[in-house]
């Protein structure tokens, strides 16, 4: 995808060049307007060039390169098309930044036809006063941060042909007035969070030629559109729409109804539209015969029906298209044979045949097996009323056996768990005082006064969090260790920084480990060093990683949230999981070791999950490095500047901007962005508005979260990124409220959606207003 974008940017930028005229002098205040917009705008790489000697209408004012291109379009001494394009994923503009106050500047440009302000960090609701830039034509704000709804000052932009605002935060509902547009042809909302009806309006309109509304929360049926006889792209994928097929028109070339709630058969009438080229209704409710003359359509190029209920039995001498480049038939319950079509070498060798999880005589272990094909082939049929009568018979005779079987299992389990909990109370009333009797042991030798290590916390604590479990470390030596890493060669390094180095290695039992090196400056005592290693020795957790560890081949958790591709980031309960292994870890480092080790520069980078997704902080102030390494006047967080009599808070902070990228999906480099994103989190919980909620959270999770779960892990982000350090919650009470959110979102989970598609938030077996009080 971006290969074929730079080639277009390549081309569009060519074009804007041979625009261009030869010698025309800008009016004065609209060169003026251009160098505010600068300013505006932060004065991005890609405006370097404008000044005010600049000759914009002669291309003064036109770059292009890695970080954005610009162009301005003059006609006569008046600028008719402004371009200018971020790289993907700029960070939002400064907090001072007014997204009225811009708009107000643009409108200094009354002949403004043109206007692309694609990824520039523009955030804030847009203002009804855009509906001053009369002359527009062409708007396209996509790759920002707008939040809020459409504004209704739009509608006066009666020559509006292409209006873009993909991939922002808008929310509410698609405008009526939408369809009162009448030289409209492109409609884009892609990835926001709109949601109610898609208006009737909308299948009025004579000049519509691509309507895109992929990725939102909309709902409900979709209006007729087949009195547009321009249209040719819908998109809607990824919403809650149906269940009725939309009636479209015949000249339609792209068809994609992906991830909905569409159900009932395929309309007859598809099999004649003869332009078309891409049809995708995968993973929706569709169930009946699955027609074989969509594969012979002369145009279509692909075809997607995986993850419906298709039956009906493929003829490997069914026909296809000449263009046909993808089919996908998986997950389905389709019978007989892949045509030969599509797998004869005759095929050209790029197409892509998908059909495993049917019914199909392949011969092979990809196909369901024949009993499952049978029972779920009159699962989505009519049973006729004996039939059902003997069904039900039938069921609620196993339905019996099995309750007699839970009754009895649940028995079992219940006089097990009460055996199980004798022993481990007597087990544990045995090991407490000879636990404390180590510890004071070890006091004379440590250096740490005796009723430090006698106290109570260090072993309620440990127990709490569940650290038993947790093997004992070893020590290795240096021979082990070179062994391992080869005598630490420089394929082995993993990375480096400030304080020392990272190897992979693998120890002589096959088990594959990670090494850490650290640098120890010379005023390190033997004493001390001898000290720390004792203290590090009792730093057994399972959120925690040390000096030598198991290798994580997981990745960090930011490469499965904000950097993660589609497909591989992690589900809003597997969030939750993580964030709570990594409160975990910095509740022990806080509670469950004496002394407590804080101040950790907590980042989103440090925290790895394995293989089960179970997040290990593997960055942490070691105390080795905080007395030998801690440079002067503090750990240099780059986040904030805390006191450090307040390291304790300030790991909670950090935290909390775990919190915030983990929510929100997007990628936090800075001090400036967290503030930018606070806000915005702010205006999203600042009433109960469940949309404003939705469209601060990242969109991959969105319509995966429970409301309430993601309303609570909302609030204890915002109180920990509280200025005042007083304000700040306690790792108690951050943990506690993260698994309040879990179970919710389990319960949620659980239950399922209401009808209307709706959190049931209600369902959960602990109120709101308990979970309030308890944290207090």
């Amino acid at each position: 995808m971006g290969r074929p974008r730079r080639l277009l940017l390549v081309f569009f930028f060519a074009v804007f060049l041979a625009l261009l005229p030869e010698t025309t002098q800008l009016h004065t205040s609209q060169k003026w307007a251009l160098l505010k917009i600068q300013q505006l705008l932060n004065h991005p790489p890609m405006l370097s060039r404008w000044r005010r000697g600049t000759d914009f209408c002669a291309g003064g004012g036109a770059s292009m390169g890695p970080s954005g291109t610009a162009a301005v379009v003059c006609y006569g001494d008046t600028v008719t098309q402004l371009h200018i394009a971020g790289a993907a994923g700029s960070p939002p503009l400064p907090k001072n930044f007014s997204i009225g106050a811009f708009v107000a500047m643009l409108s200094r440009l009354p002949d403004l036809k043109v206007l692309m302000l694609s990824s520039l960090g523009l955030w804030g609701p847009l203002p009804d006063s855009f509906g001053q830039l009369a002359a527009l034509e062409i708007v396209n704000v996509s790759g920002n941060y707008l939040y809020g709804g459409i504004p209704r000052g739009m509608s006066q932009l009666v020559g509006l042909q292409t209006l873009v605002l993909d991939d922002n935060m808008l929310g509410g509902e698609v405008p009526e007035w939408v369809g009162t547009l009448p030289s409209l042809a492109v409609l884009s909302l892609r990835n926001n969070s709109l949601e109610g009806a898609v208006p009737d309006s909308v299948g009025a309109m004579p000049s519509l030629r691509s309507l895109v509304l992929a990725s939102n929360n909309l709902s409900g049926n979709l209006p007729d559109l087949s009195r547009l006889s321009n249209l040719q792209v819908l998109d809607v994928g990824g919403n809650a729409l149906g269940p009725a097929f939309p009636r479209l028109g015949k000249k339609v070339v792209n068809v994609v109804l992906s991830r909905n709630r569409f159900g009932g058969g395929l309309p007859a009438e598809l099999s004649s539209f003869y332009l078309l080229e891409r049809l995708d209704v995968s993973w929706n409710r569709f169930v009946g015969p699955f027609t074989p003359a969509l594969l012979s359509l002369p145009s279509i190029r692909y075809l997607s029906i995986a993850g419906n209920r298709f039956t009906g039995t493929l003829s490997d001498k069914a026909p296809c298209g000449d263009n046909l480049r993808f089919v996908d038939l998986s997950s389905n319950l389709l019978m007989g044979s892949v045509p030969a079509c599509l797998t004869s070498p005759a095929r050209k060798p790029d197409t892509v045949v998908l059909a495993a999880a049917n019914c199909l005589d392949n011969g092979d272990d990809t196909q369901h097996p024949s009993p499952f094909c049978q029972n779920q082939a009159l699962a989505v049929g009519i049973v006729p009323g004996k039939e059902r009568k003997s069904v039900a018979k039938q069921a609620g005779f196993v339905a019996g056996i099995v309750m007699a079987v839970l009754v009895a299992v649940s028995a079992v389990g219940v006089m097990a768990f009460f055996a199980v909990r004798k022993v481990t109370v007597k087990g544990a009333e045995a090991w407490a005082p000879a636990k404390l009797v180590e510890e004071n042991a070890s006091s004379a030798s440590s250096g740490y006064p005796s009723k430090l290590l006698a106290d109570a916390r260090y072993i309620s604590q440990t127990a709490k969090l569940g650290a038993l479990g947790i093997p004992s470390y070893r020590s290795f030596s240096l021979v082990e260790l070179e062994a391992a890493t080869n005598n630490f060669e420089n394929s082995y390094l993993l990375g480096q920084d400030s304080h020392g180095e990272m190897y992979r290695g693998m120890l002589g039992n096959g088990t594959p480990i990670t090494i850490r090196t650290l640098k120890i400056k010379r005023r390190q005592t033997s004493q001390s060093f001898n000290r720390h290693i004792e203290t590090i020795s009792r730093l057994r957790h399972q959120h925690l990683l040390y000096l030598v560890f198991e290798y994580v081949q997981n990745g960090n958790l930011r490469s499965r949230i904000s950097q993660g591709t589609e497909g591989c980031k992690l589900t809003w309960a597997q969030r939750i999981s993580a964030v709570i292994g990594v409160a975990k870890g910095i509740q022990f480092l806080h509670g469950g070791i004496i002394p407590a080790i804080v101040g950790n520069n907590l980042r989103i980078t440090n925290i790895l999950l394995d293989q089960n997704h179970v997040a290990k902080i593997s960055s942490y102030n070691i105390p080795i490095l905080e007395e030998a390494n801690k440079p002067e006047g503090g750990a240099g967080n780059k986040f904030q500047t805390g006191s450090p009599m307040n390291n304790d808070k300030t790991d909670i902070f950090d935290f909390g901007v775990i919190l915030l990228e983990v929510m929100s999906g997007r990628t936090i480099t800075s001090m400036y962005e967290v503030e930018i994103l606070k806000e915005l989190l702010q205006w999203a919980i600042a009433d109960e508005d469940r949309v404003r909620r939705r469209s601060f959270a990242d969109p991959a999770v969105r319509k995966g979260c429970s409301d309430e779960s993601l309303k609570t892990v909302m609030e204890i982000c915002l109180r920990c990124l509280a200025k005042e350090v007083a304000q700040r919650p306690s790792v108690e009470d951050v943990l506690w409220n993260l698994q309040f959110a879990a179970q919710v979102q389990d319960d949620w989970e659980g239950d399922g959606r209401s009808s209307d598609g709706s959190p049931v938030s209600t369902s959960s077996r602990i109120t709101r207003s308990s979970r309030l009080s308890l944290s207090r």
